[in-house]
């Protein structure tokens, strides 16, 4: 089963952690993309914000970042955020705090050469996280979660549908989740560009976080 918002019983077990923004007038969504940067996908993606004067934040993988620096400063350049997913995309399900937590901080080493920031934001891979290392990650960072989880990179999941499904589940405020990854190519490059004309006639604004 696809849950495109995560149940309100587990939004309570974690109330530091972000899940949406209040909303706003204009209303906005804020655009989120997971698992970049890599040269073959996020290009599309900023070409994409770019027509519809989009901004977004990008939850960088630090392989990633190490592998394809150049893509990464082109994102800054574009006046989007970079963010925290880890250096190897860890579940927080299946390693040490201690083990986890240095993936996070090898991860934000790269980030800092590139964007610096007072608090940084992460998001967990897949959203596993307990309860004891949100607190930890916390403390150093602000935990991004979010309302909408478009389900871009399931290969079982037909375009058409993706894209019913992330405009019915979004409203105003909606953290939305989309990936820049070769995963996600199929679904993610026939459903932004639909999902940002949508709401660009429905008179909405398109912000990083």
């Amino acid at each position: 089963m696809r849950l495109f918002r995560m149940p309100a019983p587990v939004r309570r077990l974690f109330p530091d952690c972000l899940w949406e923004m209040p909303a706003t007038n204009p209303p906005t969504i804020y655009l989120t993309f997971d698992d970049g940067p890599i040269p073959e996908e996020t290009p599309f993606v900023l070409e994409t914000l770019a027509r519809f004067n989009a901004r977004g934040t990008f939850f960088c993988v630090g392989d990633n970042l190490h592998r394809h620096p150049e893509v990464a400063q082109e994102v800054v350049a574009q006046g989007h955020r970079l963010a925290n997913h880890t250096y190897h995309h860890i579940s927080g399900w299946r390693h040490s705090r201690a083990r986890y937590l240095q993936d996070v901080g090898q991860c934000q080493a790269l980030l800092d050469a590139l964007q610096p920031e007072p608090r940084p934001l992460i998001r967990p891979p897949y959203g596993r996280i307990t309860i004891p290392l949100a607190q930890a990650l916390n403390s150093t960072h602000q935990v991004v979660m979010w309302d909408v989880l478009t389900y871009d990179y399931d290969r079982d999941f037909a375009a058409e549908k993706c894209l019913h499904h992330a405009i019915r589940n979004t409203r105003p405020g909606s953290i939305t989740v989309f990936h820049d990854s070769l995963k996600a190519s199929r679904n993610m490059r026939y459903v932004l560009p639909r999902y940002l004309q949508h709401f660009s006639e429905q008179g909405y604004r398109f912000e990083r976080l």
